[in-house]
């Protein structure tokens, strides 16, 4: 497996810059993966999977984690070092492309939810369903320990996702950096819902909220804890793709599987984790989940096609 901790002289553009064309591209997955975490689960995590960046991304921001660790120890070199060495060509547009989603579609992915809950919900259902194959092929021997991995997460991440508290009316801003620290962990979890997460702790309209209103405060600390969160999951996470990456992959893909309860379509999609049989407009979902399922697919196909010929092509010389 490719290390990630060393950028792949065929992902970086040549002499190191980024054309404009290639930020664009990168902005577009970041709204894609902004678009996602905003849906209650579903990960960012899993569309930076199917669009082959999800290990270089975790080793970009374990970089920039290291450099924050670094800085709190008053070692200014060692941060400066850190700093040049993350992709900020490859993280910048990505980062804008997240914030972007979020601020523009927040409100209205939720309403659609709201509104539409049954073919909204199949559209999902179909996405992850896809992305879990994705995900099981990246495992370079699936064997018969990594098997049994996939279906014991699935079934605790089943199980475990079904429980609810309800939502707040207010929350204390501890609670809201412990949130920011805890739904940031999901987020770059393919297979784990940030926004599902916030749901399950009773957060989630309270921080739609809070981006729908511009609350200022809210959202610094929650970032504040996003910040956190990242910085001290990361380096465990880009260790274990490292040195385990089979066995978390598997993990991942059965963290995908059990997180289809959160989507099954009936009775009200994502508004509660209660399943039924199919009803109303199941017709329509099937179609839907069916075409979502074929999109990530073919996506997949593209950029694991495109990323092989760039490896391909030789290196210029300097």
């Amino acid at each position: 497996m490719h290390d990630p901790e060393t950028p792949d002289p065929a992902d970086a553009p040549e002499n190191g810059r980024t054309s404009k064309a290639d930020a664009a591209a990168q902005v577009a997955r970041g709204f894609a993966m902004g678009a996602a975490d905003v849906v209650p689960g579903v990960s960012g995590g899993t569309v930076a999977l199917v669009l082959g960046i999800y290990e270089r991304l975790v080793a970009n921001i374990h970089r920039g984690a290291e450099a924050l660790g670094r800085l709190v120890r008053f070692d200014g070199r060692g941060c400066l070092e850190r700093l040049r060495a993350v992709e900020w060509g490859f993280l910048i547009p990505l980062l804008a492309g997240i914030g972007l989603a979020v601020l523009s579609l927040a409100q209205l992915i939720s309403t659609a939810l709201e509104d539409h809950p049954v073919p909204m919900s199949a559209l999902f259902f179909g996405l992850i369903s896809a992305s879990a194959i994705i995900a099981w092929r990246m495992i370079d021997d699936p064997d018969g320990p990594r098997l049994t991995i996939l279906v014991v997460v699935a079934v605790l991440a089943w199980f475990i996702l079904g429980i609810g508290v309800g939502e707040r009316t207010e929350a204390s801003m501890l609670l809201v950096l412990a949130s920011g620290a805890l739904a940031i962990c999901a987020m770059i979890l393919p297979g784990v819902s940030g926004s599902f997460f916030l749901l399950t702790i009773g957060m989630y309209e309270l921080v739609i909220d809070a981006v729908d209103d511009r609350d200022l405060a809210f959202l610094t600390v929650f970032l504040l804890g996003c910040v956190l969160g990242l910085a001290l999951f990361s380096t465990a996470l880009n260790w274990a793709l490292e040195h385990h990456h089979n066995t978390v992959m598997a993990a991942l893909t059965g963290l995908m599987i059990g997180s289809l309860r959160v989507l099954w379509p009936w009775p009200e999609g994502t508004e509660e984790t209660a399943l039924e049989a199919p009803g109303e407009q199941w017709g329509l979902a099937l179609v839907i989940a069916v075409a979502a399922f074929t999109f990530v697919i073919v996506v997949s196909e593209i950029s694991q096609r495109r990323l092989a010929a760039a490896a391909s092509e030789p290196t210029p010389a300097s």
